[in-house]
C-alpha cells in the first residue's frame, strides 16, 4: 500500500490512504475527549489512527490504544507507529466491537471515543469500496453496538465521547443511558453563526447521576469563511504551515 503522511506536528506525521482518511469530526471528538496524561484511553473504529495520533502530540501522555475491525485499517496505524517510533505509546488491535470481551477485559479503560458510522444500512450512496462502505454505514456496528462496547470496557466513572449526526441525538442518547453511560457533556457543531448543526459531540459517564450540560455552539468559521479562533486552538500544531487549508 503506497501512503501519503499527513503532518499533525513537528514529531508526529500520520499514514493516510484513499481507504483510510480522516476528516475534521474526527479532530473535533479528539480534542472534546478531553483525554488527561492518566487516562487509559481507547479509539474504537480508529481507521487511520488519527484520534489517538493527535492525542499523542502531547509526549507526556501515557500509552493509549486503538482498535478496528479491518486489517488494512490496522497495518495502516502499525506503519505510522514504526514511522514516528513511537513504540508502544500506540497499542493497535484488530478485533470487531461486537465481540469485545475476546480481546479486552471488563473495565479496562477510563476514556473511550468513537467517530461511527453515520449512516444506517441501505440509506445514502452505497455504491463504495468496502472499506469506506464500513466507515460510512452500520454495517459492522450501530449506535448500540458501540455504546455497549464502550459500558463494557469503562470504569466506574469512565467516560465515553462519540460524535454523530443531529438526526440521530435521541438515539444515541437513548443508548447511552440504557447501558448505564449517563449523558453529560453535549455539544452542537456548526460551520457558521446562523445555520443549523450538522454534528454534535456527546459524553457519557458510566454510573453518573443525571445532568446534562450542553455547552455553547463551536463554530468552525466566522464571517469571512476563515476558521474562528478556537478552532484553530483545537487544530493545534496541526495548523502550523497549514494556513493554506486551516485559515
Amino acid at each position: 500500500m503506497n501512503y501519503t503522511f499527513e503532518r499533525l506536528s513537528d514529531d508526529i506525521k500520520i499514514a493516510v490512504s484513499p481507504e483510510h482518511t480522516f476528516g475534521t469530526d474526527a479532530v473535533l471528538l479528539a480534542s472534546f475527549a478531553n483525554i488527561k496524561r492518566k487516562d487509559r484511553a481507547l479509539d474504537m473504529g480508529t481507521g487511520c489512527g488519527i484520534i489517538p495520533f493527535l492525542w499523542l502530540r502531547d509526549k507526556e501522555q501515557g500509552a493509549v490504544h486503538c482498535l478496528d475491525i479491518q486489517q488494512n485499517a490496522i497495518e495502516q496505524v502499525k506503519t505510522s507507529i514504526e514511522y514516528n517510533s513511537l513504540g508502544e505509546r500506540l497499542v493497535p488491535h484488530l478485533c470487531d466491537l461486537r465481540e469485545i470481551e475476546k480481546e479486552f477485559k471488563a473495565e479496562s479503560f477510563t476514556l473511550v471515543t468513537m467517530n461511527p458510522p453515520y449512516k444506517p444500512v441501505n440509506t445514502g450512496f452505497e455504491s463504495l469500496g468496502e472499506s469506506a462502505r464500513i466507515a460510512r454505514h452500520e454495517v459492522c456496528c450501530n449506535i448500540e453496538d458501540a455504546v455497549k462496547a464502550a459500558a463494557y470496557l469503562l470504569t466506574f466513572g469512565g467516560r465515553f465521547s462519540m460524535c454523530h449526526r443531529p438526526e440521530r441525538l435521541v438515539d444515541v442518547l437513548t443508548a447511552l443511558r440504557a447501558f448505564n453511560l449517563e449523558p453529560k457533556r453535549l455539544r452542537f457543531v456548526i460551520d457558521k453563526e446562523g445555520e443549523e448543526p450538522f454534528l454534535f459531540l456527546v459524553e457519557g459517564k458510566k454510573g453518573a447521576k443525571p445532568f446534562l450540560r450542553v455547552a455553547p455552539d463551536l463554530v468552525l468559521k466566522n464571517s469571512e469563511s476563515k476558521f474562528s479562533k478556537e478552532m484553530l486552538e483545537i487544530y493545534g500544531s496541526y495548523a502550523d504551515g497549514y494556513e493554506d487549508k486551516v485559515r
